[in-house]
């Protein structure tokens, strides 16, 4: 029947469509040497039986136990990595006062490799029992510990897209972390694209280097037009901050006399590859220009809480095109979970179209047509951060990669109350209650990474 690395048997759950959620009862899922998955074959096919014959005691074979279910592994499109060694803390501080008071000087740490070896390293383990197999992340000014980044996640197993983060306004920089200059900026951002390509080759699961501009208002004019060159010369992934609160919406349109994506398009930053994280006070037209050039935005629900100023609408934002994921935005988002962040992404929804001031009408408390399902949460979880990211990652079907996480519902420390419930409750009730001890396994790319 074919020669497969692995042959799964069990219950998965993945997004057919934005609304709609298929669950494959009971498949077969054959994946071969390169970890792709290469056919699934439902119990009525004639082929199961046959298959089932062939693998069933062998090695490669893993049936799930009762009460075992696979969902895709989770996709986390905005993470900065240095942060994580303050998540958790200083959140109750305005933005400026978090960013200069605790985030400037703990990312400043990281040009000792070192202490960059021992963050990175928990911080990729964490991800990984967190279930999320592919994340996008914000490095550091430092080009060493950047490339020490991508290393951990190719020798880890984790799909990551890493970026060496550039800094070189000084009018917005403080002087004890940012780059150089301009030139030394863009030099280094050179090497390290070299870099982590060279480290691809040799990478079952991919790591990726990323152009990253922190945000518009850290970077002069010619970083900006300089990293737009080389993501085209070198055809990488992008990644910024994008209208993200009043006051970096206001900067943008005081400096430039145009909204950030705007700005960020004339540099050629805006494209289908590029993800922005935020982007809560994007206009219509700010909209239209991500969805013709192919730009996702990643959703941060739990950061925006802290930091935003406002609740995306992601909906809207849906319903005119444009490709979302999700992010956890650690440490603005003090959670390394994207289950977490599903939840938030439903809640802050529908807070937004119930509206929150309560001595406002009810007909204009809210904006209506705002709420997501759970459904939809999990389709920007993992199938929307794919698409966002332009990799066949995010879904569990033929010609994508066996990226997935096995949630035990029975675990007696975490147990579900799952009681004769019928499949799409059981699908709900793993993306409200589970939690991290539930996760049995992750796979990324056909590989074994975690395992409780």
């Amino acid at each position: 029947m074919g020669n497969y690395a692995h042959v799964f048997q069990g219950t998965a759950f993945t997004s057919k469509t934005f609304e709609e959620v298929g669950i494959l009862k009971d498949y077969l899922f054959c994946i071969n040497e390169k970890g792709m998955i290469v056919k699934t074959v439902s119990p009525e096919e004639e082929q199961y039986v046959t298959l089932l014959r062939e693998y069933e005691g062998k090695d490669n074979f893993h049936r799930l136990l009762d009460g075992e279910y696979i969902l895709p592994g989770f996709i986390d499109l905005h993470v900065h990595a240095p942060q994580w060694a303050q998540a958790g803390t200083a959140l109750d501080l305005p933005l400026y006062d978090w960013l200069n008071t605790y985030t400037f000087p703990i990312e400043s740490k990281f040009s000792d490799i070192n202490f960059a070896q021992s963050v990175y390293e928990d911080l990729v383990q964490t991800l990984l029992a967190n279930g999320t197999t592919t994340a996008l992340y914000f490095a550091s000014i430092h080009k060493e510990s950047s490339l020490l980044l991508a290393q951990i996640c190719a020798r880890l197993g984790q799909r990551g897209l890493v970026g060496k983060v550039v800094m070189d306004n000084p009018d917005q920089c403080p002087e004890y972390y940012r780059d150089e200059s301009t030139e030394i900026a863009l030099k280094e951002t050179e090497e390290f694209i070299i870099a982590v390509q060279e480290l691809n080759e040799q990478t079952k699961q991919g790591v990726y280097p990323v152009v990253t501009p922190r945000f518009i208002p850290s970077c002069t004019d010619e970083a900006l037009k300089g990293l737009g060159v080389l993501a085209a010369k070198y055809n990488t992934h992008i990644q910024s901050h994008c209208s993200e609160s009043d006051w970096q919406h206001g900067y943008a349109i005081e400096r430039f006399h145009k909204h950030d994506a705007f700005a960020l398009n004339d540099f050629g930053l805006l494209q289908e590859k590029a993800v922005m994280a935020h982007c809560n006070f994007l206009a219509d037209k700010d909209a239209k220009l991500f969805a013709s050039t192919g730009t996702a935005v990643a959703h941060c629900p739990i950061s925006n809480v802290f930091f935003s100023n406002g609740v995306l609408p992601a909906r809207h934002l849906h319903d005119l095109g444009i490709e979302i994921g999700l992010g956890t935005d650690i440490s603005g988002g003090f959670s390394p979970s994207l289950f977490d962040n599903v939840r938030q992404a439903v809640i802050a929804a529908r807070m937004l179209e119930e509206g929150v001031d309560t001595t406002i009408s009810a007909d204009k408390r809210g904006v209506s047509s705002s709420r997501i399902t759970t459904s939809e949460a999990f389709y920007f979880a993992t199938a929307g951060g794919g698409e966002a990211l332009s990799l066949p990652v995010g879904r569990i079907e033929e010609n994508y990669a066996w990226d997935v996480q096995i949630i035990n519902t029975t675990l007696p420390s975490a147990k579900l109350p799952i009681f004769n419930n019928d499949l799409e409750d059981i699908f709900q009730k793993i993306m409200y209650l589970a939690r991290p001890e539930n996760i049995q396994q992750v796979w990324v790319q056909g590989e074994k990474v975690h395992e409780r």
